[in-house]
């Protein structure tokens, strides 16, 4: 949004009456689809200033810098990590299974997908989002360049219940993954217990841009996550003899 806008305020500085110009938009009135980019861009059409060639790759570019911003739209935090995220890591990774009790006798909910009729895997995901800024979620939507600092919590991380964390994190134009052994994420330094008073096992994790980095060993594509899956398994049962 801030590249657009940067784009649009050059472009209505070309204008004679740029002042007058910027002083309606102090004033402009939006409902819904009628908003401030709307008559922004209308007007700078019809005043030539602005050619239909250049409005759609102005709007091709914004796409391809915003393609995940819906994602920010979803408010309901269970809408996101359960609805979105698990389908979103099933359609990259088809042999994922919804446990169930006649697949596993042992299962009460503790975790998400189960895969080759053994590995217990739980998935977490977080929106990447300006630290500092208190606007609506999709307004401080980060892209994975910017310098402003994000602060993405991984909560509710039960690493008793799997045997493998999968991490989704999202950006404006980009989503990122890491795959974990469920004792990799229990001894990084940066997991803490005791999330809620009482809970005993449950902890959380703060990926931010200071800490990133040091989880770059676990980052994978979205084409490697079976095979991410099943190493992170075989170092989890590793650390088990």
């Amino acid at each position: 949004m801030e590249k657009l806008r940067q784009i649009l305020d050059e472009m209505i500085a070309t204008l004679e009456n740029a002042d007058e110009f910027r002083e309606r938009l102090e004033n402009l009135v939006s409902v819904y689809p009628f908003n401030e980019y709307e008559y922004i861009i209308s007007t700078l059409l019809g005043l030539n200033k602005l050619t239909l060639d250049a409005y759609v790759e102005l709007r091709d570019d914004y796409i391809a810098r915003n393609l995940y911003l819906y994602i920010f739209e979803i408010s309901a935090p269970r809408k996101f990590g359960e609805t979105w995220a698990q389908g979103h890591l099933k359609a990259l990774v088809p042999d994922l299974v919804k446990p169930q009790k006649k697949l596993d006798p042992q299962y009460s909910g503790q975790y998400d997908f189960f895969l080759d009729g053994r590995i217990k895997i739980e998935v977490k995901a977080s929106r990447a989002v300006d630290f500092d800024s208190d606007a609506s979620l999709y307004e401080k939507a980060l892209s994975s360049d910017s310098d402003k600092q994000f602060d993405m919590n991984f909560q509710q991380i039960k690493p008793a219940c799997c045997d493998v964390f999968v991490w989704v994190a999202v950006w404006r134009d980009r989503i990122r993954y890491w795959v974990l052994s469920s004792r990799e994420v229990e001894t990084n330094r940066y997991f803490s217990t005791g999330q809620h008073r009482g809970n005993v096992g449950e902890g959380q994790l703060h990926l931010n841009r200071d800490n990133i980095q040091d989880f770059s060993q676990y980052e994978c594509r979205s084409d490697g996550l079976l095979d991410a899956i099943r190493n992170a398994y075989v170092r989890q049962r590793e650390g088990d003899a």
